[in-house]
């Protein structure tokens, strides 16, 4: 079974991929965007890509979706996972709104069906608390796999992106695997051509 888990960002998109019948970090695989090149160090379970150029919003959506979708459609992936929005958000909610709507678009467009999650009941699956912080997501998943992403991309204490981006997206990830649907349907069917 291969699925991937994806954390969407306009400054730090993450996508955790798994392979396999058991969930195990070991056949996790971790793809994301950073505007910084510090972070591009390619390690055998981290790929970081710089963001591609954009001259306006649109294309900046766009070349998010794409990215996500060329990953996915590399390896053959049929179901992903996408983290819902943030009701109580505040700030740039008509941007991320925007950024998911084009990521959906395209995942349905290429025939790749998608569940969402709210943000609590990742939070919930990860910590036992859904309103656990970053620090709590962070010390959950080395606790859980060993791996502390901050030390492998030699990220300060208070630094997050794109560690943060990546454990939610395993998370995610993991939170399909195990519940495949959520609310007892998917959100998003394939398409019919």
């Amino acid at each position: 079974m291969s699925i991937i888990g994806i954390d969407l960002s306009l400054t730090s998109p993450a996508i955790c991929l798994h392979e396999g019948s058991e969930f195990k970090f070991e056949n996790c695989e971790f793809f994301f965007l950073a505007s910084s090149e510090k972070y591009l160090y390619v390690h055998k379970k981290l790929h970081g890509e710089t963001f591609p150029d954009y001259s306006v919003q649109s294309e900046r959506y766009n070349n998010i979706a794409t990215w996500a979708v060329d990953i996915a459609k590399s390896r053959n992936i049929q179901q992903a996972y996408i983290e819902d929005y943030s009701y109580g958000s505040v700030g740039r909610v008509f941007a991320i709104a925007e950024n998911g709507g084009v990521l959906k678009f395209l995942l349905w467009k290429n025939n790749i069906t998608y569940g969402t999650i709210p943000p609590t009941v990742i939070k919930k699956f990860a910590t036992g608390k859904g309103n656990a912080d970053k620090e709590k997501m962070q010390t959950a998943f080395v606790e859980e796999t060993g791996f502390d992403v901050k030390k492998v991309l030699s990220m300060t204490e208070k630094q997050w992106n794109p560690s943060s981006d990546l454990i939610d997206a395993y998370y995610i990830c993991k939170h399909g695997f195990y519940n495949g649907e959520y609310n007892g349907k998917r959100v998003e069917a394939k398409r019919k051509d």
